[in-house]
């Protein structure tokens, strides 16, 4: 099975990952990854949505706190168990973690590796607002808050500037992240 639906993608998540946290960040990560696709790839945008949906596949499964390099290789490990052998999905996986050996080369892998970080960066900022809610937040505070390195010091950067790399730039990236999870901010609480 090479092709697979929100729903399949939706299930298997759902049967590996049971930590509300991981869930809800796989969703932010989704609507990214599916606002990135509307302005680079729109004839992969369900693909690249799926890219994002799954790439925690194996937060809770693969000994990742012992040895990062096993984080996006079990992933590829349980989707070829559940029958699905898609490449593209499965080095978009591994590119989101270079430490397990796959560094991002295609634009879609080096917007994997920009959108995982931002989601939980962009969730950072909301939480500082009396609201805690990403509609408060604006473009001018993202940029300052990125700038002071101990604010949310486990979101890479690093990882983050990368999404230069598909010609989008920062500014750009805060505004199609923050306007795709808001379309999704009841669900992600925030």
């Amino acid at each position: 099975m090479t092709d697979l639906t929100r729903q399949q993608a939706h299930d298997l998540l759902t049967k590996y990952v049971k930590g509300e946290h991981y869930i809800t960040h796989s969703y932010a990560v989704e609507a990214i990854m599916r606002g990135l696709a509307k302005r680079l790839a729109p004839q992969d945008e369900e693909l690249w949505a799926i890219c994002g949906l799954l790439h925690d596949l194996d937060e809770e499964t693969a000994p990742w706190r012992e040895d990062m390099a096993t984080h996006g290789p079990v992933a590829v490990q349980i989707l070829r168990s559940e029958g699905i052998n898609n490449p593209v999905l499965e080095n978009a996986i591994m590119a989101h973690n270079p430490i397990c050996g796959k560094n991002p080369e295609t634009t879609l892998e080096f917007a994997i590796i920009a959108a995982d970080p931002m989601s939980g960066f962009l969730k950072a900022v909301a939480q500082i607002y009396p609201d805690k809610k990403l509609a408060s937040v604006k473009r001018k505070s993202v940029t300052k808050r990125f700038k002071e390195t101990r604010f949310a010091a486990g979101a890479n950067r690093d990882f983050m500037m990368l999404i230069e790399k598909t010609g989008i730039s920062w500014d750009e990236f805060i505004d199609i992240a923050m306007a795709s999870m808001l379309e999704i901010a009841d669900e992600i609480g925030l």
